[in-house]
């Protein structure tokens, strides 16, 4: 895999993660969600409002278009499982920009992750 190739594998994963994160941004301005027959329509639309749903699912789809081209470049063998990074980041931006706790048996289990990858990347 050449850089260029990893380049847009990288960005599909970074880009899914920021959707990831801007997604649960969004509804904790919401808050949690229960819906009803009586109130599914004004919660759906409380959430299509919200600019960081709105940002998640602008990175989603530019994040398909990015992963697609990635994809016409290697093999699925190889890039489905470096999507696992995307725990990396999301875990590290929870706890940085939402304030999420990682315990050591997260820190650990992204230790796991990690070393998959780099075998992953290495064969």
């Amino acid at each position: 895999m050449n850089l260029a190739t990893f380049g847009f594998i990288f960005a599909g994963i970074c880009l899914n993660a920021v959707a990831q994160l801007l997604l649960k941004a969004g509804t904790n301005a919401v808050g949690a969600i229960h819906l009803t027959a009586d109130n599914w329509f004004a919660t759906g639309l409380k959430l299509a409002t919200q600019l960081p749903i709105i940002g998640g699912l602008s990175c989603y789809v530019i994040s398909v278009v990015v992963w697609i081209i990635g994809l016409s470049r290697v093999d699925v063998t190889i890039a489905y499982p470096l999507l696992s990074l995307g725990y990396i980041i999301n875990a590290v931006g929870a706890w940085y920009f939402l304030g999420e706790a990682v315990s050591m048996q997260r820190i650990l289990a992204i230790g796991v992750i990690i070393v998959g990858v780099v075998l992953l990347t290495k064969s």
